[in-house]
């Protein structure tokens, strides 16, 4: 896909703040209200906006625990690999999956109300699958940031 420097002043600024207006949009870039939005709306069509999000502080819904999971497969097959990503897509506590290289095969984001809640989520989740060789928790201290923003430079 081509972008263009209006392209690239649109990514910047709907990432930073998805709620400005077509105006407000206008402004920052340099065009037509028109043409932002028709603009967005090729950028959604062809998958560069993946998705319109709210990030939402865990704590103040409940949910003040968060964990980084280092998950290691018993083995690296393709039938295996697949399965573990669809069980991260359908579990709620699972807030970011990576498929990594290095020491374990995934890198997990996990949030909880409380320990116990983790306990129960590890026993379901990690001691029952049969395709886990094992698993290392860091519990989360302090959230220094929260974003998805991607550096966007022309």
């Amino acid at each position: 896909m081509d972008l263009d420097r209006a392209d690239a002043a649109l990514l910047d600024a709907v990432q930073k703040n998805n709620r400005l207006t077509s105006e407000e949009l206008a402004e920052k870039v340099g065009l037509s209200p028109t043409a932002c939005q028709r603009r967005l709306k090729r950028l959604r069509a062809e998958g560069v906006i993946e998705a319109d999000v709210s990030i939402i502080s865990p704590k103040a819904v409940g949910r003040p625990v968060t964990m980084i999971v280092l998950v290691s497969l018993e083995r690296e097959r393709a039938d295996i690999v697949d399965r573990f990503k669809t069980s991260i897509r359908n579990t709620r506590e699972v807030m970011i999956g990576y498929y990594v290289t290095g020491d374990a095969d995934f890198m997990l984001v996990v949030t909880a109300k409380d320990m116990e809640e983790y306990e129960q989520f590890t026993r379901r989740f990690f001691y029952e699958n049969h395709d886990i060789k094992g698993f290392k928790t860091m519990v989360v201290m302090d959230r220094v940031k929260a974003s998805l923003s991607v550096p966007i430079e022309w």
